[in-house]
């Protein structure tokens, strides 16, 4: 049986380097599975979750059909800039909206820890940095590869999660790039 994969390409810019990444892992992955890419950017939604978890803000249809798409994938990529350290706003916004209480995790009385709804998946992270990798680990303590990991996927359940930190894009040349690209798309043949 074919595995289905949801790529989610975080940058809301179309004509960035992460919509390249994206597009060659898709590449790769739909010669085993069925495969699936959203750019967020194309989306239709609010990333404001205006009354915090008191009250469930109305789903947009995109979002809805979200909560289907990760509902039937068994692995998720996500592909975004590290930007200040994390992660770009239209992505964070996204998380906020759908990886809710009763889809994603569940709160559970006398007990700190949630029941995770996302068990069963898995996850690939490609992240584009200008820092070089050794600097954004030793120096800042990779808040953003932390967050994603641990405190969002793992918090819903999704494990492993995998990283690959693509980088320093600034003044990379033409010949990296396109490296990266087919250390990209590989990942997506290994569905990785």
């Amino acid at each position: 049986m074919k595995k289905n994969v949801l790529i989610i390409n975080g940058h809301p810019d179309k004509n960035s380097f992460c919509t390249s990444l994206a597009e060659q892992y898709k590449k790769g992955a739909d010669l085993s599975a069925d495969c699936k890419l959203i750019n967020l950017i194309d989306l239709n939604f609010s990333p404001v979750l205006e009354y915090g978890y008191r009250t469930r803000t109305d789903f947009e249809p995109d979002l809805q059909n979200m909560w289907d798409l990760i509902s039937k994938a068994n692995h998720l990529v996500f592909i975004y800039p590290n930007w200040w350290g994390t992660y770009p706003a239209l992505l964070k916004g996204f998380i906020d909206r759908v990886f809710l209480p009763g889809f994603a995790f569940e709160y559970q009385n006398k007990s700190p820890f949630p029941k995770k709804l996302l068990t069963g998946k898995t996850a690939r992270l490609i992240v584009t940095t200008d820092t070089p990798n050794w600097y954004y680990s030793l120096v800042y303590k990779k808040p953003g590869h932390n967050s994603m990991k641990k405190s969002i996927l793992g918090f819903c359940g999704i494990k492993p999660v995998k990283i690959s930190t693509i980088g320093p894009i600034k003044n990379s040349s033409k010949a990296q790039r396109i490296k990266w690209l087919d250390k990209v798309e590989k990942l997506g043949a290994q569905l990785r």
